[in-house]
């Protein structure tokens, strides 16, 4: 089956022809007869001349899908603009979560300030009384902490 990707045949990329399978023995398909036989060294020929080309363009259109792909993913991302100096809430995970507070306990830590961007999106923070935390925050697991 062609890819979605390259609009291609694996095969095809790789043996630079497309498969053909006889379904049985004796009973050759129209398809098998037509490739067999003498038009089959010109066509094997002028697969071999348009090969590269083949590739080239399967190239194209899979780097147009992952550029369509791309866009789509960051057409629904949320862009968090923060800063050193900036108050953030971390979000709780099931493992930090206190089993007794149940599903009305809070989903939020906080308020911590960021100190320093360490990476793209992840930064190093202090609690409000100074204390230096040692592991770094992804953006994505911050929010805005507003006074």
């Amino acid at each position: 089956m062609p890819k979605s990707s390259t609009g291609e045949t694996p095969y095809s990329l790789v043996c630079r022809t497309d498969a053909v399978i006889p379904v049985k023995v004796g009973e050759p398909s129209l398809r098998y007869s037509h490739i067999s036989g003498e038009n089959n060294d010109e066509s094997r020929l002028q697969n071999l001349d348009e090969v590269e080309e083949r590739r080239d363009m399967a190239h194209v259109r899979m780097v147009a899908q992952k550029q369509q792909v791309e866009r789509y993913y960051n057409k629904k991302a949320k862009v968090r603009s923060l800063k050193v100096g900036d108050y953030v809430l971390k979000a709780k995970t099931l493992a930090s979560k206190e089993p007794n507070e149940g599903k009305l306990g809070t989903n939020w830590d906080g308020p911590y300030k960021i100190i320093e961007a360490t990476n793209k999106g992840a930064f190093q923070w202090e609690t409000m009384e100074r204390k230096l935390l040692q592991n770094n925050w992804n953006v994505a697991h911050l929010k805005y902490f507003h006074f």
